[in-house]
C-alpha cells in the first residue's frame, strides 16, 4: 500500500539487512526503519546498538546471528525466513569481507571465506528470497552492495 503523502515512505514492509552490526549496514538498516521499515538484522557481529537506533525510529527489529561465510548457517537463516508470518519484500545485500595477502600467500580457507561471504551468500539469500515472493504472488526490491576493496583482496598480486 502505497502512502500517497509520501511516496518514498516504506510503512508496513519488513527489509533485511545483512552485515547489519555496523558501518553501512547499520546505518542502512536505521534509514530503512526511518522511512517506515521494520528490520531484521543479520550479521555476525553484535547487533544490540543497531536495533536499539531502529527501535529509536519506532520500528520492529528481528535479529538473526548468522555468519554469511559459512553455507549451513544461510541454509538455516533462509529457512527460518520461510517460517516467518511476514514476508520480507526488502534485501539488502550489505555484508562483505577481504583478506589482504598476496597471490602467494593467499590460503584457500580465506579465499572460500571471500566467495562465500561476498558471492555465494548473496546468490542463495536472493534465491531463498525470490522464492517466497513468488509463493506468495508479492514484489520484491534487492539492493546489493559491493565495494572495491573485495576487488583488491582479490586480485593482489604482490
Amino acid at each position: 500500500m502505497k502512502n500517497k503523502a509520501n511516496p518514498f515512505s516504506l510503512d508496513g514492509k519488513w527489509a533485511i539487512v545483512t552485515g547489519a552490526s555496523k558501518g553501512l549496514g547499520a546505518a542502512m538498516a536505521v534509514a530503512l526503519a526511518e522511512a517506515g521499515a521494520d528490520i531484521i538484522l543479520v550479521a555476525r557481529g553484535d547487533l544490540k546498538e543497531t536495533a536499539e537506533r531502529v527501535e529509536q525510529a519506532g520500528r520492529k527489529t528481528r535479529l538473526y546471528g548468522v555468519d554469511l561465510s559459512d553455507r549451513n548457517q544461510t541454509r538455516k537463516f533462509i529457512t527460518a525466513l520461510s517460517a516467518l508470518t511476514e514476508v520480507p519484500t526488502i534485501l539488502v545485500n550489505n555484508a562483505g569481507t577481504i583478506r589482504r595477502a598476496s597471490l602467494f600467500e593467499f590460503e584457500e580457507k580465506d579465499w572460500d571465506e571471500v566467495m562465500e561471504t561476498n558471492l555465494s551468500s548473496i546468490f542463495f539469500l536472493c534465491q531463498g528470497l525470490a522464492r517466497q515472493w513468488k509463493d506468495n504472488n508479492r514484489p520484491g526490491k534487492i539492493n546489493t552492495i559491493a565495494s572495491m576493496l573485495f576487488f583488491k583482496s582479490v586480485l593482489c598480486l604482490s
